[in-house]
């Protein structure tokens, strides 16, 4: 008989989307997938930040695609997936945070964090979805929610309203798609150190709150997204939708 076959973690021959890809932990997933075989497509704002990332990359002997697109702006996403290969992989990792104490709260910061954090991967999803199913190519949607969609925070209602929606979406896209094998996950990191966090992470009281809920006795690295983003899109977590995955150092444990 056989012995058990481990599923292979490799990507090779696979294409990939990143969404705010060109810094933080959407491109250390860029990277990641890269470095497992992906031919991986990078999406952003800003044109400088996207011809620093690729040529970071390429220092690497990594290439990646740079794609200058708003993905708030769904007709502007629509034109430009219309020029690009059917992808296997979606990586939603643009996201926004304004923080405030939630009887501050703008209608303005309120709307500007909901748009991009839930309704454009709402329907960037939705769009790459559709053509997945249509043209019969299975996949993996990886949402970078947080583990803020899963506990509340010190000023961050409308952070965690879009994260706890996240998680809320995922599990019916997963419900939705498994029949056309499309699997939709979350990956839900906690407090990194990247330009996203970087003020709140300055002030001392607040770092202190952050590192006694932290169960392993340091903030989380980009590095430490970059096995489980290759771990969602591969084969090797082929059984694996419509769940969360923490990233949080124990985080949500309690």
């Amino acid at each position: 008989m056989p012995l058990p076959q481990t599923p292979l973690f490799t990507l090779h021959g696979r294409r990939a989307l990143v969404t705010g890809g060109s810094k933080g932990l959407g491109f250390a997933c860029a990277v990641a997938l890269a470095n497992a075989g992906a031919e991986v497509w990078i999406a952003a704002r800003n044109p400088a930040d996207l011809a620093h990332a690729v040529e970071w990359a390429a220092g690497g002997g990594l290439t990646l695609h740079p794609l200058a697109l708003d993905i708030t702006a769904s007709k502007q996403v629509a034109e430009t997936l219309s020029t690009l290969p059917t992808m296997n992989i979606l990586v939603n990792s643009a996201g926004l945070a304004r923080h405030q104490p939630f009887l501050e709260v703008s209608e303005e910061n309120f709307d500007a964090v909901m748009d991009l954090n839930l309704r454009a991967t709402f329907f960037i999803s939705q769009q790459m979805a559709r053509r997945m199913r249509e043209e019969k190519i299975a996949g993996s949607i990886i949402h970078i929610s947080s583990q803020m969609g899963h506990v509340g925070g010190p000023q961050r209602s409308v952070y965690c309203a879009s994260k706890f929606a996240l998680e809320g979406l995922t599990r019916t896209m997963a419900l939705e798609l498994g029949d056309a094998g499309i699997r939709v996950n979350t990956l839900c990191p906690t407090f990194v150190e990247t330009e996203l966090s970087r003020r709140s992470l300055e002030d001392p009281d607040f770092r202190r709150y952050v590192m006694s809920n932290i169960k392993l006795p340091r903030l989380g690295k980009v590095e430490d997204v970059m096995g489980p983003v290759v771990f969602l899109a591969s084969d090797a977590a082929a059984m694996i939708t419509g769940s969360a995955l923490m990233v949080d150092g124990g985080w949500t444990a309690t």
